[in-house]
């Protein structure tokens, strides 16, 4: 083979490479050819980005995946055509630190739907759904939802029941109701395929709350990782946080409520049938009354043994 032969070949590998490497920058597809600025993105749309970064299904951007996701970013916003690769490590942790800065809303190091749902342009409404009151004050405001929307007792929000959710999200949103059936079920759909990590078409306890999440599991506080001794104020402030209606005993979606940030604990994965049997053995163990409640002593009792077992893990 002739060297004019060979560079040809070569310069025709090196050419492949380079159009291989710009194809690969999947948020190129995203933005205007002209002004590199971001389009508008459907329900759909948000849906492809969200699920292409988030490869180990998580339900998080973080770690390589964050990595890859900012370095296509911003070299889709170049109009040179750079390679993701091109942007430097130095160029990235400072692009991290910047981005984290500006969008990580709960420093948690890893970017939630939510978190980049503020990021992308998106259509208004289906934006809304990411932009509702929220996060819950509590898990007992979560278990009242559930009951409203889990509207057969199945244990599961299915595909009707996450419509009528979000068609009331959206009605509470901006006031009126204005958005088409069609609309709605590609909202649900795409809910769904964000949501639903096991893919059984429905949402149970753990995918729903991933979807409308709450403030703060108190239970997840230092005093009751045994790292810090539980004080008297703790106790209080942990049954001030489930007896919402101040009757002296936590009870019925109140104890629903707990006993689902205390399931958090331990399972990450879990239904309707997981806090049901989880109540049976609970219940079983300190409510001496048999009334089917939690009062104040009960409660210190759960929460000196959660202290007692974790310290013991450490």
């Amino acid at each position: 083979m002739s060297d004019t032969t060979e560079s040809s070949a070569a310069a025709a590998a090196a050419a492949k490479k380079l159009n291989l490497e710009k194809a690969t920058n999947f948020m190129k597809q995203y933005r205007d050819p002209d002004s590199r600025e971001l389009k508008k993105l459907s329900a759909n749309q948000f849906t492809e980005v969200w699920s292409h970064y988030d490869k180990d299904g998580n339900g998080y951007i973080e770690g390589s995946e964050l990595d890859g996701f900012l370095r296509e970013f911003v070299a889709s916003a170049n109009k040179n055509d750079i390679s993701p690769e091109a942007v430097s490590d130095a160029m990235l942790a400072e692009l991290k630190q910047c981005f984290m800065e500006a969008y990580d809303d709960n420093q948690d190091g890893k970017i939630d739907i939510r978190e980049l749902a503020q990021l992308l342009p998106m259509e208004e409404n289906f934006l809304l759904l990411f932009r509702f009151d929220n996060p819950l004050d509590s898990s007992v405001e979560f278990m009242k939802i559930w009951r409203e929307y889990d509207t057969d007792g199945s244990g599961y929000i299915e595909a009707d029941e996450l419509k009528n959710f979000l068609r009331d999200l959206l009605k509470e949103a901006k006031k009126i109701n204005d958005v088409s059936e069609d609309k709605l079920i590609e909202y649900t759909d795409t809910m769904l395929q964000v949501f639903d990590a096991n893919r059984d078409g429905k949402l149970q306890l753990s995918e729903m709350a991933k979807l409308l999440p709450v403030k703060e599991n108190f239970l997840c506080r230092q005093a009751f990782k045994g790292a810090t001794k539980l004080t008297r104020e703790d106790i209080e402030r942990v049954f001030a946080l489930y007896d919402r209606d101040n009757n002296g005993t936590i009870e019925n979606e109140e104890l629903r409520g707990f006993l689902k940030d205390l399931l958090e604990l331990v399972k990450k994965d879990y239904d309707a049938q997981d806090l049901s049997e989880f109540e049976e053995t609970i219940m079983r163990g300190v409510d001496y009354n048999k009334d089917g409640k939690i009062n104040k002593k009960e409660l210190t009792m759960i929460l000196l043994a959660i202290a007692r077992h974790n310290q013991d893990d450490d």
